[in-house]
Order: C-alpha cells, then structure tokens, then sequence
C-alpha cells in the first residue's frame, strides 16, 4: 500500500495581472505627468502675466473715466450737474476697457499655447479676474480723494471738485474673464490644431469580397 501522493505547489500563472516583474514599466501614466507639469507651469504663468496687465486697465480707466463734479456749501455736498451721466460712465468705460482687454490677452495667450485645455483657460480667467480687481483698486488709490468731506474743505465753498472714482456695479470686474474665454475659445475652434481622425481598420466581414451569383444558386443538371 502507497502513500497518497502530495499534490505540487500551485504557481501563480505567467499572466497574472497583478503580478510584478522585475523590470516591468508602466509608461502610460509616467508620460503624462512631465505634460501635466507643464500645463500647470504655463497656466501659473499666464495668471501671473494677465493679472500684472491689470496696472495698465487701471492706468486706462483713470485716465478715460468721466469725472463727476460736486460742489459744497456751507451745510453739505451736492452734484453740481444732477441730469449728468458721468456717475455711470465710470462703469462704462471700465467694462469697454476690460473687453477689450481681454481680446487683446486672450490673443496673446492662444500666441503663448497654439493648443487649449483646462489649465491654460482657468489661468487666463484666474488672471483676468484679478488683473479687473487690481485695476479696479488702483484706479481709487490714484484717482480723486475718497474722502468727500476733506476735499469739499481743501476746495473751499463753491468751487467745484472731482468726486471719487467708483465702481457701482462690481459685476463689472467679470467682464474680462469672460471676454478673454469667449475670445480664446473661439481662436482655439477656428486655428487651434485639428485631433488626428481614426484610422479605418477593415473587419472580418469587409475582407469577404461580394458573392457569387453564379455559385451561389444549386447547380442545374
């Protein structure tokens, strides 16, 4: 009577997924990071550049907006022209400023990139909108002084002065985000690089060539 054979180890099979080998390399996610990097790098970029420009739009803004007369008296501040615009056309020029603005800086970043994405877009919106907040204050800390009541005294009763510069509708500091998007998005679609078309590989069924009417049909006697 023999002994009951002990069965061998079991080996794990050769292609096992989740087997490691010695040597074995994962290239697919190891190439897409130095892209990723530099995706990053280049939006950090674009933010810094688009917001530094925001000196330029406050400088323009400054200089472009109409001024809104006051005059004092002995009791208070009055408008000196009550039917007068220039209150609004503060906000006004700032819009039509940061529009054209950011064509110009949306321009100048599809220029940098010939390619969109993700990163360069949130960059370039990033920028545009605090480039719109830079401009926004610097235009009040260079503009007129904010403080109504020190000027009214430093002008004297009955002359005129200039009111401070303000932004009534802060929705205003959104308008070169979304200009610089809609601009860059469009130069992306129209000369941004076309995606390679798939390649047509034939099938099984189109190497068959056509049949054969003649052998297809049971042959006659």
């Amino acid at each position: 009577m023999t002994a009951p054979l002990t069965p061998p180890p079991q080996q794990p099979p050769d292609n096992d997924p989740w087997q490691t080998h010695a040597g074995s390399s994962h290239p697919g996610p190891v190439e897409e990071v130095p892209a990723v990097k530099k995706d990053v790098r280049d939006a950090v970029l674009i933010a810094l550049a688009v917001t530094l420009t925001g000196v330029v739009l406050g400088l323009l803004w400054l200089w472009l907006a109409p001024r809104v007369p006051l005059i004092a008296d002995d009791k208070a501040v009055f408008l000196k022209d009550t039917e007068g615009e220039e209150a609004i056309g503060g906000d006004g020029t700032f819009i039509l400023l940061a529009l054209g603005l950011g064509a110009l800086t949306a321009g100048a970043v599809f220029l940098f990139r010939r390619r969109g994405g993700i990163a360069v877009v949130l960059g370039l919106a990033v920028g545009a909108l605090l480039g719109s907040v830079l401009a926004w204050r610097l235009g009040i800390w260079l503009g007129p002084n904010q403080d109504v009541v020190a000027a009214a005294k430093a002008a004297g009763k009955g002359v005129t002065f200039d009111a401070p510069l303000k932004l009534n509708a802060k929705g205003a500091l959104l308008a070169w985000p979304f200009a610089a998007m809609a601009v860059h998005l469009g130069l992306t679609a129209l000369f941004g690089p076309r995606d390679p078309e798939p390649e047509w590989v034939p099938g099984p069924m189109d190497e068959i060539g056509p049949l054969d009417s003649g052998s297809s049909g049971s042959s006659r006697p």
